[in-house]
């Protein structure tokens, strides 16, 4: 497997601290608590599925053969874009049409936690 995970992983967390930094430092006082609400829930997510990369690509290299990891880690990578970064969007912009896309990220978010289970799954039989 191409262990592309452990980077883009790495990246994402290097995205979500620097995300979470601008968030407290240069938007307090400049968005609503609604919006810094959201902005923070963005941030919030987005460490998450930069740790679950992480594990994907740590996976990736003891079960390279787990089929259902790359699909996991995509879902993974596509849930950080549409979730955190419909959200992150929202709070910045105000654009509430983002709010539509964000479901689309939640869905992808928990189809990446089920393959990585099913391969968690697999690997114990």
């Amino acid at each position: 497997m191409n262990n592309l995970f452990l980077p883009i992983g790495a990246l994402a967390g290097m995205l979500a601290v620097g995300f979470g930094a601008f968030g407290a430092h240069a938007l307090r006082g400049r968005l609503d608590d609604y919006a810094m609400g959201v902005f923070e829930t963005a941030v919030q997510y987005h460490f998450y599925h930069a740790l679950a990369l992480l594990a994907v690509g740590l996976l990736a290299l003891h079960q390279p053969h787990t089929g259902l990891l790359r699909p996991a880690g995509w879902l993974f990578v596509i849930g950080l874009l549409l979730f955190s970064g419909s959200l992150y969007l929202l709070a910045l912009t105000g654009t509430r049409w983002l709010g539509a896309v964000t479901p689309l990220g939640g869905l992808a978010f928990i189809a990446g936690w089920a393959c990585l289970a099913v391969a968690g799954w697999k690997h114990l039989s």
